[in-house]
């Protein structure tokens, strides 16, 4: 039945992109609609082929109705002639010489139908970070998607509440794991953060209820991890607003982020008890856990530098009959019915599945968007986007810090997030001059109070 509603969804899509065409206007539903899917995700996507007992980073060829609205966008901003083209952008190539990378890793997989579930996924992907980017060279309206994004955060917020009431001990919201949730809420926080530090908190109500939506999923999540990197993010972001903010000085933002300051305090008070427990109690097996299976991506690594040992075969190649684990001296006998777990580290997890020059690419990928960030915190100065690539800037940072521990971003809703966030940056980075131009004109013609 499932099957069947989603293909009469399908269907309605080049429909749906003919009424869109008709009025601009409408196409800012279909950006909000993208984002609501993400928030009930499980229930509005599908896999075909899946393996839902597979050790790996996809168990199916997963279709989303997130990616069936990206196709409407994209199909209207065709109709519109205002199609961004291919490869818009230099964070766009990058991705495609990344995701060309990982294609030689099929020659040495066990099982192709995994590596396509992956392949799959990135190109997807792809799919929603050439739609976001459509409708905002189409519409100009960074506003609306800030909207929707805030949405998404306080929905979590609600959902982990939720949990919390029913006794929940790591509550995730819509992402699989609570680690995701921890994650994707680090951006979320930082980026408004940003914006209410560079607008001010009471004029920016919306700002103020994500961010503390944001900050307080973090929390709850009792990730260690991602508690212990909030202060570093939150400072990069402060930093970079006061850095080039042109709304006062350092003493005046000092005062919008002292609430926030005194306000977490408390809450870490309360929970503080919840949260020693587990830095003090965490089981020494998880550290050796981790330990081992990066020991066994290395050498992943060394018997296959160059395209890997398959993408999306880390679970068929970390058991017998490879012996990969035991060449890490991982322990192995554990039952038939053992199937072993998966490196706690995105960047060894790509170098062992896919190779060194796959890794690298997904590096320079990675750190393309956090330069352009630092870039264009001195470019939007001034202008109403300001705190967007400030705020990007401390919660990406922060989240490139935290894949070393964790393999988050091969994980489905964390990487459409971060595509929205690409997408939302190139634009910037391609408008950059004229949004300064308008943001000095609009300030000339101003009536004086």
């Amino acid at each position: 039945m499932k099957y069947f509603v989603f293909a009469i969804a399908a269907m309605g899509v080049p429909p749906l992109a003919v009424l869109l065409a008709l009025n601009k206007r409408w196409t800012k539903y279909v950006v909000w609609a993208i984002i609501a899917a993400l928030a009930v995700y499980q229930g509005t996507a599908i896999n075909f082929f899946s393996n839902e007992d597979y050790r790996g980073s996809s168990r199916g060829m997963e279709v989303s109705v997130a990616y069936l609205f990206s196709m409407a966008m994209l199909i209207v901003s065709a109709i519109k002639m205002r199609f961004p083209g291919l490869f818009p952008s230099i964070g766009a190539k990058i991705y495609m010489l990344y995701f060309l990378l990982c294609l030689p890793s099929w020659a040495s997989a066990e099982n192709t139908l995994f590596c396509w579930m992956e392949t799959w996924k990135m190109i997807m992907l792809y799919l929603v970070y050439l739609a976001v980017r459509a409708y905002l060279d189409m519409t100009d309206d960074v506003k609306s998607l800030m909207q929707g994004l805030a949405g998404f955060a306080i929905w979590n917020f609600l959902l982990v509440v939720k949990d919390h009431l029913l006794g929940v001990y790591q509550p995730h919201g819509v992402f699989p794991h609570q680690n995701c949730l921890a994650m994707a809420m680090h951006i979320f926080g930082n980026l408004f953060l940003a914006c209410g530090l560079v607008q001010g908190w009471s004029r920016s109500f919306v700002a103020t209820a994500a961010f503390i939506a944001a900050a307080a999923c973090v929390v709850r999540t009792y990730s260690r991890g991602a508690i212990a990197a909030m202060p570093v993010s939150f400072a990069l972001t402060f930093l970079c607003v006061a850095a080039k903010s042109m709304r006062g000085s350092f003493v005046k933002l000092a005062r919008r982020m002292a609430p926030f300051v005194a306000l977490g305090l408390v809450g870490l008070a309360v929970m503080l008890p919840k949260i020693i427990e587990r830095f003090t109690n965490a089981p020494s097996a998880s550290k050796d856990t981790r330990v081992e299976l990066a020991n066994c991506a290395f050498e992943m690594m060394k018997d296959e530098p160059w395209r890997g040992v398959g993408i999306n075969n880390w679970g068929i190649k970390i058991n017998p009959p490879y012996d990969y684990a035991e060449r890490a001296g991982r322990i192995t006998n554990r039952g038939e019915d053992f199937k072993d777990g998966i490196v706690e580290t995105v960047y060894l997890l790509v170098g062992a599945e896919c190779g060194i020059p796959a890794l690298t690419a997904m590096l320079l990928w990675f750190f393309y968007y956090l330069f352009l960030c630092l870039k264009l915190v001195g470019k939007l100065a001034g202008t109403p986007y300001a705190p967007i690539p400030c705020g990007l800037f401390g919660g990406l940072f922060v989240c490139y810090l935290q894949s070393c521990l964790e393999w988050v971003l091969r994980q489905q809703i964390n990487l459409i997030l971060l595509m929205i966030f690409f997408a939302m940056l190139d634009y910037l980075g391609a408008n950059w001059r004229s949004i300064k131009r308008n943001a000095l004109e609009t300030a000339v013609v101003k009536p004086a109070k």
